[in-house]
């Protein structure tokens, strides 16, 4: 398959960026965090105690899947596109402990093999554990960073919220954490691959980031 993992830590521009390199080159998105939100949504609108086994066994049951439409995978739940549900604040709030679980780990890479396989010409693919563990044999990986501040302006602005010095800082210090929690967990830790190609985009404009991944990926594809 082709498959281009981008990895990366909260707030870096994983799933903006890939969904905009696999416009690019006419594969699919493929967003592993949209998939933990719909298994966390389940969760929390089910009343289902935050178990790996039972979560399992609820996801199997409704189902959550991913649907692909128009080469794009969006999460559903029981037939139900939930794309906007899942950014609800209390799935953010639940969805870090939801993914810490070993059993719904494998889970949900298991339905990332199953989707990509799907996608007659390849797909991008972003994540923390994407070219390390769900796709190792993945012919890109990119591993997206920037500066806990300047992701943190991001994540302020594209939510709606004032980019302050105070605020930004605030942020800061919650992506910092996140960071720590991801990189220190013992299942799948925030890492990159020792074949990942490094990105820094502090002070990188959106366009020039996705020109840069699209020129990698036409290398490693073997086409212009």
């Amino acid at each position: 398959m082709n498959v281009i993992a981008i990895d990366g830590p909260a707030g870096s521009g994983k799933s903006s960026t890939a969904h905009a390199v696999a416009t690019r080159l006419g594969l699919a998105h493929l967003d592993s965090g949209a998939l933990y939100r719909a298994v966390t949504l389940a969760a929390l609108d089910h009343g289902t105690p935050l178990d790996g086994q039972r979560l399992v066994a609820l996801a199997r049951a409704l189902p959550v899947r991913l649907a692909l439409v128009n080469d794009l995978f969006r999460p559903e739940v029981a037939g139900v596109d939930v794309s906007a549900a899942v950014r609800r604040a209390d799935v953010t709030g639940r969805v870090s402990t939801v993914a810490a679980l070993p059993a719904v780990r494998d889970e949900v890479n298991a339905m990332l093999r199953e989707a990509a396989a799907r996608h007659p010409h390849g797909v991008v693919v972003d994540g923390r554990d994407i070219g390390t563990v769900v796709f190792p044999d993945a012919r890109l990986k990119i591993y997206l960073t920037a500066s806990a501040a300047e992701r943190a302006t991001r994540r302020l602005s594209q939510e709606g919220r004032e980019t302050a010095a105070g605020a930004i800082r605030v942020e800061a210090e919650r992506l910092a954490a996140r960071d720590a929690a991801d990189a220190g967990r013992a299942v799948a830790p925030l890492r990159p691959a020792a074949d990942a190609v490094p990105l820094d985009t502090t002070g990188m404009a959106f366009d020039e980031q996705v020109t840069r991944i699209a020129d990698l990926a036409r290398g490693a594809f073997g086409h212009p």
